[in-house]
Order: C-alpha cells, then sequence, then structure tokens
C-alpha cells in the first residue's frame, strides 16, 4: 500500500483535471504532468480560433501526450470548439424533437471527429438530463427532451456516435438535473421527487447510456433527497456507491462536475470538495474554468493530508487513479489528423431541421402576408454553462436592428427563454403598433406564448429557420 507523501501525491494528481487560465500552455501544467497529472480541461476562455485551438491542443500534447484533454461539447448551445461563433451542430432538444436515433448518432460522430483531430479525447458529453421542469435555468435545449425513455434513446445514440471515432465520453449530470428550478453554479438545487419517480425518470437515460458503453459520467451538484437528503451527489456515497456503482452496474470514470460551482465549494472551499467528492466516489475531479497553479497545489496538499489522515482511504484514491489511467490508455490520442468541421450530417442543408420547430397557428399566415420578411434578435441572457456565445439568427447574419426595419416589412422578433419579462414582448409590442405583422420566435425551451419554437439557437438552426422564414443573409 502507497504510504508515502510523494506516492500519495502522484495519485492525487492521477485523479485531477484542472482548467486553467490563458491562451497557452501555462508552465504549471506541464510539470505537474511530469508528475502523474491525469486530465485538463479546455474552455471557452481558452480559445480564440479554430488556429490559436489547434496550436493551444499540439502544445497540450507535447506536453502530455497521454493527458486526457477534456472540453464540453455538447453541440448547440454550449460549444468550446466554436466559440464565440457559435455550434455547427443543433443541439441535443433539436435532435430530440426529430427522433431520429440514426441523425443523433451522426451528429455525435461528427464532433467526435473534430475533438480528434484536434487532439482532444475526452468530451464531457452528452447531457443526459430529462428536462421535466420548462423552468430550469441551466438544462433546458440541453436535453433531449421531457420523456425519460425518448431521452434514453438518444443518449445511446449519442454515446455511441462520440466513441465510434475513439472519443470517451460522458453522460451527466447524475443521478439528473432536470427536475431543478436552480443552477448549481449559483447555489444548491434539491429534487424532492419519489424514489419510483426517480428510478423511471431520472435514472433511465444512464442505464441506457452504461448499456451503450459510456466511458465516464458526471455527478450533479444536487440533493435527491428521496436517496440522500444530506450530501449533493458528488458528496454522498450513496448516491455514486449504491445507486450508480452497484445498482446500475457502472464500471467506468466517475468525473465531478466543477467543483468552483457553489453548488459544491460555496461553503467549503474547492480543496475540502475535493476531499469529500474523492471519498464520496468520484475517481477524476474537475476542479474549474480558471484553476490557478496556488489553487492546483491547495487541492492536491488537501488530498494528500486526507489520505495520510486516514480519513480518505488509500485504497479509494488508488481505485480512482487506475480508473483513471485505464481510461485514458483506452482513449489515447494517435496520430493528429486535419482539423476539420462538422458541419457535413446529411439532412442539415434540406430542410430536416425545421421538421423539428414547433410552428403555432400564427405562422403560416405570417408567411402568406405580403412583405419583406426580417428577423429582429433581442438579447437574452445565457448561463454559465453556454457562456457569451454567438447565437440565433444574429451569429448566422440574419437579423436586423429595430431601428432598421423597413417599412412594410414583416418580422420575426427571436429571443431564448421567453418568460412572461423578457424584453422580446416589449419589442413585438412595439412592432405591431407600427403596423408590422408580427409572430415570436423561441430559439430555446419554450416557456409558452410564443409562435414558433426552435429548440436550439446554433449557427445552423439559426441557418434553417432563416431558410423556412425567407430572410436572407444580410
Amino acid at each position: 500500500m502507497t504510504t508515502s507523501r510523494e506516492a500519495l501525491r502522484r495519485l492525487a494528481v492521477g485523479t485531477l483535471m484542472p482548467g486553467f487560465v490563458g491562451t497557452t500552455v501555462p508552465a504549471w501544467i506541464e510539470r505537474e504532468y511530469a508528475v502523474g497529472l491525469a486530465s485538463v480541461c479546455l474552455y471557452a476562455a481558452n480559445v480564440v480560433d479554430p488556429d490559436q485551438l489547434a496550436r493551444l491542443c499540439s502544445s497540450l500534447r507535447a506536453a502530455g501526450p497521454e493527458l486526457l484533454v477534456a472540453v464540453d461539447e455538447e453541440g448547440g448551445d454550449v460549444t468550446r470548439l466554436h466559440y464565440p461563433t457559435g455550434s455547427t451542430q443543433p443541439g441535443n432538444a433539436l435532435l430530440g424533437r426529430l427522433d431520429d436515433t440514426a441523425l443523433t448518432r451522426a451528429s455525435a460522430s461528427a464532433i467526435g471527429g473534430e475533438l480528434a483531430a484536434y487532439g482532444i479525447n475526452l468530451d464531457l458529453a452528452p447531457v443526459v438530463d430529462v428536462n421535466s421542469a420548462d423552468e430550469n435555468p441551466v438544462i433546458g435545449v440541453r436535453s433531449f427532451g421531457a420523456d425519460a425513455p425518448h431521452v434514453a434513446r438518444h443518449s445511446a445514440a449519442y454515446v455511441e456516435g462520440v466513441q465510434s471515432v475513439g472519443i470517451a465520453a460522458c453522460a451527466k449530470h447524475f443521478p439528473g438535473h432536470g427536475d431543478t428550478v436552480t443552477d448549481s453554479h449559483h447555489a444548491l438545487p434539491r429534487v424532492h421527487a419519489e424514489a419510483h419517480v426517480l428510478d423511471a425518470r431520472e435514472l433511465e437515460p444512464f442505464r441506457a447510456a452504461i448499456e451503450a458503453g459510456v466511458a465516464c459520467i458526471m455527478t450533479s451538484h444536487v440533493v435527491v433527497s428521496a436517496i440522500d437528503a444530506e450530501r449533493p451527489a458528488t458528496f454522498s456515497p450513496t448516491v455514486l456507491g449504491d445507486v450508480l456503482r452497484d445498482r446500475l452496474g457502472f464500471e467506468g470514470v466517475i468525473v465531478s462536475d466543477a467543483l468552483d460551482m457553489a453548488g459544491a465549494s460555496a461553503e467549503t472551499g474547492i480543496p475540502e470538495a475535493a476531499v469529500r467528492a474523492l471519498v464520496a466516489g468520484c475517481d477524476l475531479l474537475c476542479i474549474g474554468s480558471e484553476t490557478s497553479q496556488d489553487c492546483f497545489l491547495a487541492v492536491v496538499n488537501a488530498i494528500v493530508d486526507a489520505a495520510l489522515s486516514g480519513r480518505l482511504p488509500v485504497g479509494r484514491l488508488e481505485d480512482a487513479a487506475d480508473r483513471v489511467a485505464l481510461m485514458s490508455r483506452r482513449f489515447g490520442v494517435g496520430a493528429g489528423a486535419e482539423v476539420r468541421g462538422s458541419r457535413d450530417v446529411p439532412g442539415w442543408a434540406n430542410g430536416a431541421l425545421v421538421r423539428g420547430f414547433e410552428v403555432g397557428e400564427a405562422v403560416r399566415p405570417w408567411l402568406d402576408t405580403p412583405g419583406e420578411p426580417v428577423i429582429v434578435q433581442v438579447a437574452s441572457d445565457h448561463n454559465l454553462a453556454v457562456g457569451p456565445v454567438a447565437w440565433g439568427p444574429r451569429a448566422a447574419g440574419l437579423a436586423t436592428a429595430e431601428d432598421d426595419v423597413p417599412a412594410g416589412a414583416k418580422v420575426a422578433v427571436a429571443g431564448r427563454g421567453l418568460s412572461a419579462r423578457h424584453p422580446a414582448w416589449e419589442v413585438t409590442e412595439r412592432l405591431r403598433a407600427q403596423g408590422h405583422p408580427t409572430i415570436v420566435v423561441d430559439c430555446g425551451w419554450p416557456r409558452g406564448g410564443a409562435d414558433l419554437v426552435t429548440f436550439g439557437g446554433s449557427v445552423v438552426v439559426a441557418e434553417a429557420l432563416g431558410r423556412y422564414l425567407g430572410v436572407p443573409t444580410r
């Protein structure tokens, strides 16, 4: 059994996945790889454009040939490869609406191929949460839908697509973040559904992902009271051991959601959160998007001290590091391929995406009304998972400013997350008062009231919307 501080430190860094600040590889990442660092995670702040990302990934591979390099590349609203211009994939909600698992598999495979070309070998996707709460502030269109069997089918297809090209997939956020109205980036959500509901709804997509051979599963910083009323899933041996390992039979890597989120570390700090997560059964710890060297070293020291004191059993630490090392070997990076785009999925340009839109009764009369069609996009808040990525008609060069709407035009007002307080409704009233035939488009998960819902705001979805409405590129 490993007992020396040096050996324990090597095990500790073999369970860690820090982010870092900047667009080049920090010296401390290179030093830590030399003494066992398992993984790094790239975030939007690390990306400027495809050429810079390719250089960054090449540098990472030169510094750490066996690193697990991870990103949140879900497709749709959450993208890192296509920051800040917007994703070339439709995203889960619209794929779920189309309900063609072959198309979902093809979309995921295209994402995986693009990741492989960069030398990225761990995709922190898919989201397999069942979005059962319409007002969910952080899942929404990241989910395949609100029906568990439906979500399960597409979750399995996504896993198969990503892993078919040699990229590890990660189903998230266990045991489910879909029935929440709180964003765990900001606070600690709670799910109060009964055990039989959780089993039939939240757990079903994870079963499907496990059966599809998913390499890893990410925890949620959510208290699920029917399983463990006291601890968030990330810190619950009951959730991770009794349910995920024993009941569902998952043998792969359990990765924590980011430990810098308020739902994980607001009360304890990140080093303590890291120890708690390992004790509970996490194998790979996502530290956060702007991990500094000082924060990283504090986490390492906390883990080593916990192992030396007996609070963290050394066998648990060894098991975690071994699981991560096995996944790293299984999904090792081969010779670099030419970086390619992921647009060329059959069906994107032929109207297939429009079949997933929800089209209300007001749309057909609007389409038949004479006048130049224009889209006015109204600014909409983003959550931290999405970030300030370009979205909607503006990202596709299809938007007109409200003040520039020409006389006689008919207008589609586009926003996302259209709650009753969203400013899109005021814009709509002003345009109607000026005599413009006007419909409302929600580019997110519907909250009610919109005439047309696209179930996603990525560039490829916006382009499909523009073609459907007859709006020329500006």
